[in-house]
């Protein structure tokens, strides 16, 4: 049975999210037709969230080519059983209401929609204060009903705060989160429980390294890492320990996964949604390449008991500090 979660008044998202970075062509060739078939069977299957950005490629034009195939073939009310979250990443300058309205009116137009589920701000610069400017016209556009609930990607701790002080309401933010990368827990989740604001979690499956691929396999070589998902958590494991480490705990969650029959990306995205304050976690989905909907299915049937937990907490506990090398949530990418 699919797990749905209130994000925001009137917005329920799938807790398994269908991550489109992968259509942005760094993660191998898609074919439209394919990927728009792919997504029909992705929403027909109970997988209806699709997490996206204005700056993943085609994704939100194929959010708008996947909304116009949903309602011919199964009617203009099913639509509404479908959510698309993308996000709004502008290049740090001046953020005007025109600048704003501009780049929403073109998701919009793009997504085959008239008002967005939920806009994901993302900025690059904290030294530019005009990412505060940027919300407060999101949260005017939200008032005139293009957008229906605010949310951040990779805003750290301290610049939460700031943007609740300032009157903005906002009902997530995405970062990453994994058993390797369980930097949330130090400050951020407490922080959210206090004031109404729950996760998205990315990168909880490190681009598809937690999985039998990997368990028992040689470290890889740069060359072999042929996707930037693949590239950008190779260096993650590296950050949090070595490849050893990782073999063991790859070899930890194989013996869980065989103890409740299932899989070992099972066993790591149950990990990540039973924390506090978790809404969902995103799977990314390489549609017409690769699909892993009925395995993704299973993690709504597994519940982790405390021995899980343990092994898996003991291989962490001798892994490096996260949140001491690179800093809060988000930090990496500042």
């Amino acid at each position: 049975m699919m797990e749905f979660q209130e994000l925001g008044n009137g917005l329920s998202i799938c807790r398994v999210l269908n991550g489109m970075w992968q259509v942005s062509g760094t993660h191998g060739l898609i074919d439209p037709k394919k990927a728009i078939d792919e997504m029909i069977a992705y929403h027909n299957s109970g997988f209806t969230t699709w997490d996206l950005a204005d700056i993943y490629g085609p994704a939100e034009s194929f959010i708008g080519h996947f909304r116009g195939a949903l309602e011919k073939l199964q009617g203009k009310e099913e639509l509404k059983n479908s959510q698309a979250l993308t996000k709004f990443v502008p290049n740090p300058g001046p953020m005007s209401k025109s600048i704003v309205e501009h780049y929403i009116d073109r998701s919009l137009e793009k997504m085959n929609t008239d008002c967005i589920d939920l806009i994901q701000f993302h900025w690059w610069d904290y030294n530019n204060p005009s990412y505060i400017d940027a919300l407060v016209h999101l949260s005017g556009l939200q008032d005139n009903g293009k957008i229906k609930h605010l949310g951040l990607t990779n805003f750290d701790t301290e610049r939460l705060q700031i943007i609740k002080e300032q009157g903005i309401e906002i009902v997530s933010n995405q970062v990453q989160y994994s058993i390797l990368d369980q930097r949330p827990e130090k400050i951020m989740t407490t922080f959210c429980n206090e004031n109404n604001i729950q996760l998205l979690s990315y990168g909880t499956l490190l681009g598809g390294f937690i999985s039998e691929k990997y368990l028992g396999s040689p470290e890889p070589l740069r060359g072999d890492l042929s996707t930037a998902s693949l590239q950008k958590y190779y260096n993650m494991i590296n950050a949090w320990g070595d490849w050893d480490l990782f073999q063991e705990l790859l070899e930890v969650l194989s013996q869980i996964s065989q103890k409740h029959a299932c899989s070992i990306a099972n066993v790591a995205t149950v990990y990540i949604l039973e924390k506090p304050q978790v809404a969902g976690v995103i799977i990314g989905t390489r549609l017409g390449i690769s699909e892993h909907r009925q395995d993704n299915s299973r993690v709504f049937d597994l519940h982790l008991d405390s021995e899980d937990k343990s092994k898996i907490n003991t291989v962490c506990q001798k892994s490096k500090d996260l949140f001491d090398s690179i800093g809060d949530c988000g930090s990496e990418y500042r």
